[in-house]
């Protein structure tokens, strides 16, 4: 095995509940976006494209499909002998083994597989976060401080601040504080939940925070305010680009919506850094003489004979004739017949609405304001439903 300057570490394994629907038979980081991608796509591509290419893939929750969905990793060309992309669910030792407690304790339990590549740095990332970075600056960074640990962190506006880890820094881009959700945040540097630590830091935090029997056993909790209050090398590289967390329908939904305006900072077009995906590969989209399509991106494998504005139509999804989508995002081969309408909606993978069904806001609304409703995986609304704004539509949970 050829020793590895940099192993990742990517968080996957977080339930998701707050994406209702969404995630009931699936984890989040394998949750549709953007039409063609997977949520975890955008992190393993820039993984690819910062040259880091030994990468453990940290699950828990609904693993079974985002394990098939990763696979050996070829798809963002991770399968190579030299490192390549290893899937790391919990499992039991000869002394001890259970379920990951907290997003510290899931790397600790995976010691053995960074102390098998013996790097000199470790990148822990997030599977449930959507933008491009180069990971390569980043380490740049971290080497020329001399830093320890380094923290990628991105400005927020001051009403949404709470949400995050806040960060302070003096005038050389050291850490000085860092306050996990504050209340009354004294920053607007925010957190992303990026982090690269020398090997040797973070293997002695993981083995003190596991002793800690009052430790939550988190990143921002615990191990990061920790490492501060000794005085650890910790420095903040700032990012200028396009990040979000879509951990919430609300950020889910409009992330996605931003995809659809002219000059959007994502950018899934540009060539240079392309953003990989394990998808199927269907045949071209067709579009009928009944259809009109505005704004919105329509990925391969639709049958689109109805009008689309400003939506996002994922693979394999059919668009019936007299059918009107407007403001909302179909998931992968869901299925919409003849005279239905639908309006800010995010319908579930292989949901089916039949004819002449209302589903989401009536009259004028813009996607900017709130209401958004949800239809859960595999659901079928039967034929001249209503169904109102801002309802989550689950099917009954048969055990």
């Amino acid at each position: 095995m050829r020793k590895q300057e940099c192993v990742a570490m990517l968080l996957a394994g977080g339930q998701g509940s707050r994406l209702g629907g969404l995630t009931r038979k699936r984890a989040k980081p394998a949750v549709s976006f953007c039409g063609k991608y997977r949520i975890i796509d955008f992190t393993l591509s820039n993984c690819t494209n910062s040259n880091i290419n030994t990468v453990g893939v940290l699950i828990q929750y609904k693993p079974l499909q985002l394990n098939s969905y990763i696979g050996l990793g070829s798809a963002w060309d991770l399968d190579n002998p030299y490192g390549g992309v290893h899937i790391l669910p919990p499992f039991l030792g000869e002394k001890e083994g259970s379920w990951y407690n907290g997003t510290a304790n899931a790397v600790y339990q995976n010691y053995e597989f960074i102390d098998f590549h013996d790097p000199e740095y470790v990148l822990i990332l997030s599977g449930d976060h959507v933008y491009r970075m180069d990971y390569a600056r980043m380490l740049n960074f971290h080497k020329e401080k001399s830093s320890e640990i380094t923290i990628a962190a991105i400005q927020v506006s001051r009403e949404e601040a709470s949400r995050f880890g806040i960060l302070t820094v003096d005038g050389d881009a050291r850490i000085t504080t860092f306050s996990e959700k504050p209340a009354q945040p004294d920053s607007d540097l925010a957190s992303m939940g990026v982090y690269i630590f020398n090997w040797s830091t973070l293997k002695q935090a993981l083995i003190e925070d596991a002793k800690d029997l009052g430790s939550q056993n988190d990143f921002g909790k615990d191990i990061i305010p920790h490492q501060l209050k000794q005085a650890k090398r910790v420095y903040a590289y700032e990012f200028h680009g396009y990040w979000r967390d879509v951990g919430t329908i609300e950020s889910y939904y409009h992330a996605n919506m931003e995809s659809l305006r002219e000059g959007h900072f994502l950018n899934i077009f540009d060539p240079q850094f392309r953003i990989f995906s394990n998808e199927d590969i269907l045949p071209p989209h067709f579009v009928g003489s009944t259809a009109k399509i505005e704004n919105s991106l329509v990925c391969n494998g639709c049958i689109v004979h109805g009008d689309v504005h400003n939506s996002i139509i994922a693979p394999g999804v059919y668009v019936g004739k007299g059918v009107e989508i407007r403001d909302s995002i179909l998931l992968p081969y869901v299925k919409v017949h003849t005279g239905s309408r639908i309006r800010k909606t995010i319908v579930g993978e292989n949901a089916e609405i039949m004819r002449h069904c209302i589903v989401g806001a009536e009259g004028q609304v813009t996607p900017d304001q709130e209401g958004i409703t949800v239809i859960e995986d595999n659901h079928n609304i039967s034929e001249g439903s209503v169904i109102e704004e801002g309802k989550n539509v689950y099917r009954p949970q048969i055990i």
